[in-house]
């Protein structure tokens, strides 16, 4: 089943790369990949992809209780150990400094990766395994889709700037 939402932004090699939530489960799962290019360091990327342990960086009236996520990035969130909360949803099960992150909750296994792009840019890779039928899912995979969309516009955003800010 083709789903909407399932691929966006990614390349073919990026789609056939192993990542670590690929062994979360076993049996039915749909996989979703996306993928931006961000004009920053690989460091930098995975800085802010830190700062989810505090915030979804998406629709925050919607995911965030209407609270607005940090726009300045805390770099203590950088300090990773396996057990931590993100998101408040998700526990960190697994992770490469400066390289990936992976996440785990009820029925949803995560891993977002930062790849170099050339000297001073890099690429966020998010896939998604959602545990079930496609038929079911077909919903929340799309949901899902517009606010991580959202979320890696925005820490693209947020990497971009701060590498174009003075100081």
């Amino acid at each position: 089943m083709n789903l909407p939402g399932r691929r966006w932004g990614v390349t073919d090699a990026e789609v056939s790369m192993r990542l670590p939530c690929d062994s979360a489960d076993s049996g039915p799962v749909v996989v979703c990949d996306r993928a931006v290019s961000v004009a920053a360091p690989a460091a930098t990327v995975f800085a802010w992809l830190c700062q989810l342990r505090v915030a979804p960086y998406s629709y925050d009236l919607l995911d965030n209780f209407g609270r607005r996520s940090p726009r300045e990035r805390d770099d203590r969130l950088t300090e990773l150990a396996v057990g931590q909360r993100f998101m408040s949803l998700f526990e960190l099960t697994g992770f490469t400094p400066g390289a990936q992150v992976t996440l785990l909750a009820k029925g949803v296994a995560v891993t977002y990766a930062v790849h170099p792009d050339g000297e001073s840019s890099s690429r966020l890779h998010a896939r998604v395994r959602f545990r079930g039928p496609a038929w079911l899912l077909a919903l929340p995979v799309f949901g899902d889709f517009l606010m991580m969309r959202k979320q890696l516009l925005t820490l693209k955003e947020f990497a971009e700037r701060e590498v174009l800010a003075p100081g």
